[in-house]
């Protein structure tokens, strides 16, 4: 029960509830659409946080995605920053953005699962 709630993992929500507040609030950068925290996973040294995070709309368009992955990489010192004026913490960890796949991978194998029953059905009649 103890493994369930560890010190890293406590860290990585309160960040992800901060950070969300920041990016939604705080940062004017127009390259940035309506983004969402999916999670955020703190290395047990503090040393790093990776933050997955997802675009509203933006799924399909390349060329959007890596704009706003650049705008979040070159404003990861200012939220940096204004997370450690929010989080008490001796070391704030380094951040580091990934685009989460997994929402559109799963609306890919969701489609394809409705795909198949169809298929299926047509069959069976």
């Amino acid at each position: 029960m103890a493994g369930e709630f560890n010190r890293t993992s406590r860290i990585g929500d309160q960040l992800q509830k901060e950070l969300a507040s920041i990016i939604q609030f705080e940062m004017k950068d127009p390259r940035l659409g309506l983004i969402t925290i999916n999670e955020v996973r703190v290395a047990k040294d503090l040393g790093y946080a990776d933050i997955y995070y997802t675009v509203l709309g933006m799924d399909d368009n390349a060329e959007k995605l890596s704009e706003t992955q650049v705008a979040l990489e070159s404003a990861s010192g200012f939220l940096r920053r204004r997370a450690s004026q929010e989080i008490k913490l001796r070391v704030m960890p380094k951040l580091r953005f990934h685009y989460d796949e997994s929402v559109i991978n799963g609306a890919k194998m969701s489609a394809l699962i409705d795909q198949a029953i169809k298929s299926n059905k047509q069959e069976g009649e």
